[in-house]
């Protein structure tokens, strides 16, 4: 028999959340999005759970990401299947930011997209040695969703334009130095942490086991990342970065330029609008409209092919450049969505 995508179990006071695809490093499907909600829904109001712990089955991750073969599958069709994903994807993003009781993400291992989404807004989020954590999407023609550009927008200086626009990834101390994380546990302790949130209140269960958090190289590099980065025009960022003295800096122009040069543009003004707004929930409308418009576009099914189906590493983007992409092709995916669009009639997600 097949098992269940994610476990459902109780444990004293804790109510935990097991991700349970662990081939596939748990990343994430309609059905578990919804599986999830259900669990928080019927615990939000149950005095007997005190303590909501997210985990991922398997040795590998949390979480790497939504099921992106089904996304490209989807896009190819032209179908809804991928936009009422995310709808319910994102909901289930902010249930967890707003949620009444504490929620305790384990951010052990590979914790990409999606996974990112089910953990960085959580209010208690435990980071190990083993942890990976990251936003690869401008590397397949998409841009950091899932709340990623409401937490990167308010990382310190331009630490989170940075990651975003090059699809990098980080360690626990660079995750704690931006924001995506809180506490440092070496993964020997993470037994002893999830044993105890069963009848301990997660503060004190956090604090009989948490370290000291590893340094950022990331802060180390702020002053001349925040050059960088300055400003919305990302043809001048580029350009900076080429012409800089520092190594790092003129690698990561080369980095950037790899990317989809339509998504690198349309991710900074997500992230710029994003810096804006009030709340999450604006934020995870916003990204409703850019995930439904670059589902069926050129480089979303280019990047995925090139980096997942094929992997041939080389995607074909259309255009080519950073400069070559028009400013009205970027508002375009800011713009209301129309009801004839992938046959939806809904204006946002949340």
């Amino acid at each position: 028999m097949t098992e269940p995508t994610v476990l459902i179990s109780r444990d004293g006071g804790a109510g935990h959340i097991v991700l349970n695809r662990p081939k596939a490093i748990n990343a994430l499907t309609h059905e578990m999005v919804t599986l999830i909600q259900s669990a928080l829904d019927s615990w939000a109001d149950d005095p007997s759970v005190q303590t909501v712990v997210l985990t991922g089955s398997g040795e590998r991750g949390l979480c790497a990401g939504g099921d992106i073969v089904s996304i490209y599958q989807d896009g190819l069709a032209h179908g809804t299947a991928s936009a009422e994903f995310w709808a319910a994807e994102y909901r289930l993003d902010a249930t967890i930011a707003d949620y009444p009781k504490p929620f305790v993400a384990i951010m052990d291992g590979i914790v990409l997209g999606g996974g990112i989404g089910l953990s960085a807004h959580a209010s208690v989020r435990v980071v190990t040695e083993r942890s990976k954590i990251g936003m690869p999407e401008t590397g397949i023609g998409f841009f950091p969703d899932v709340g990623g550009t409401y937490l990167l927008s308010r990382a310190p200086g331009e630490l989170g334009t940075h990651l975003a626009l090059t699809a990098g990834s980080v360690r626990a101390g660079d995750a704690i130095a931006v924001g995506l994380a809180d506490w440092y546990v070496t993964s020997d302790q993470l037994p002893a942490l999830i044993a105890s949130l069963a009848s301990v209140a997660s503060s004190e269960a956090i604090a009989a086991v948490a370290s000291a958090a590893p340094s950022s190289a990331l802060l180390a590099d702020r002053e001349w990342i925040d050059a960088a980065y300055e400003g919305d025009d990302l043809v001048k960022i580029l350009a900076r970065l080429a012409d800089s003295e520092i190594e790092a800096a003129r690698e990561t122009a080369v980095v950037l330029a790899s990317k989809s040069p339509t998504s690198v543009k349309v991710t900074l003004r997500a992230l710029r609008s994003a810096a804006d707004l009030a709340t999450l929930r604006e934020a995870l409308d916003q990204e409703y409209r850019l995930s439904v418009r670059f589902h069926g576009a050129h480089d979303f099914i280019e990047g995925v092919r090139a980096q997942v189906i094929d992997k041939d590493r080389n995607p074909q983007w259309v255009p080519s450049t950073i400069d070559e992409v028009a400013e009205e092709t970027v508002a375009a995916y800011f713009a209301p969505l129309g009801a004839d669009e992938l046959g939806l009639t809904k204006e946002s997600a949340v």
